[in-house]
């Protein structure tokens, strides 16, 4: 990232931590995304990660503009179904992350007091049932 300093040990690249433990926001998501089955947080590219086996969400994440990256440190990206994909991308709060937007991810800015967290529970399910397996999903469904 521009103007981030990244550290090398052993011959592995690794990134500062680009989150604050303390942030509402995080822990609100967090909540909810550790609420599904297997769910488990890692810090991955200095982040937050939810994961089982796969990634099914980041906390914060970037877009690149005019060739320098732009933060958006309270949001959530998550692995969206491609037929709700353009739909998502109306919404103003919604961006194409660097990275992992081509491959189909979106990152939804959020706001602790106006952010509608019943979506994004729903955006945070939908990802998870798209990299959790079918046996987690059934879990998930099962209640």
């Amino acid at each position: 990232m521009d103007g981030v300093p990244r550290v090398e040990q052993a011959g592995v690249v690794t990134h500062p931590q680009m989150f604050d433990d303390d942030d509402p926001v995080l822990a609100r998501v967090r909540a909810l995304a550790l609420a599904l089955p297997d769910a488990a947080m890692k810090v991955s590219h200095g982040r937050p990660a939810f994961f089982t086996t796969k990634v099914f969400a980041y906390y914060g994440g970037s877009v690149k503009v005019d060739g320098s990256y732009v933060q958006h440190e309270q949001s959530v990206m998550v692995l969206t179904d491609p037929d709700d994909h353009q739909a998502l991308l109306e919404d103003p709060r919604v961006f194409v992350p660097a990275y992992l937007g081509p491959s189909g991810w979106l990152g939804v800015d959020l706001d602790l007091e106006h952010s509608d967290w019943d979506e994004v529970a729903e955006l945070l399910d939908a990802s998870y049932r798209r990299t959790a397996g079918a046996r987690r999903v059934a879990r998930l469904d099962a209640g």
